[in-house]
């Protein structure tokens, strides 16, 4: 019989389809493993609605649980909206060495007994966004959608390397 702690440590190392270096749960997609009426349920929530990967992580999840022997449901969870706020900061360390900027600054902030997302007001000025390779903040944005809807397109003015941003949302 598994146990929710087992299948924490079975789950801990799936990694994002599309950003290997980082595990679901590093990313805050993976939520919640809990007692369901019908036995146990993984918890999974999207980084927004509409992600292209969703279903390959679920399969990915359900594929983990099936090879050791557990039963159990994955859920997709919308609410509370996932918030780049979950995502660990070894896996922003990990965003960075792969040449991915992680994402700068809270965003959200949920309460102790709230499940609502409130978000922060638009600043005047965007922050410098730093080269993952180099580290200069002299970047630039060169389009709003990067290699994923999630991420925005930036290039080093000092290096002149390209890079993915995740966007803090």
């Amino acid at each position: 019989m598994a146990t929710i702690e087992s299948v924490w440590a079975l789950l801990e190392s799936i990694p994002d389809p599309e950003i290997p270096v980082v595990s679901l749960r590093e990313l805050g997609i993976l939520r919640d493993v809990r007692q369901g009426a019908a036995g146990l349920e993984v918890i999974i929530t999207p980084t927004y609605s509409g992600c292209p990967a969703m279903g390959q992580m679920e399969d990915d999840v359900k594929a983990a649980l099936q090879s050791a022997g557990i039963a159990a449901t994955v859920v997709t969870q919308l609410s509370p909206a996932w918030t780049t706020d979950w995502i660990t900061d070894a896996a922003r360390e990990k965003l960075r060495a792969y040449g991915i900027a992680p994402p700068q600054g809270a965003c959200a902030s949920l309460g102790q007994t709230e499940s609502v997302v409130h978000f922060m007001t638009r600043r005047e000025e965007a922050p410098a966004i730093a080269c993952p390779r180099c580290g200069s903040v002299h970047t630039v944005e060169t389009s709003r959608f990067g290699s994923t809807a999630c991420k925005s397109l930036h290039r080093c003015l000092d290096c002149s390397e390209p890079f993915d941003y995740f966007k803090p949302y």
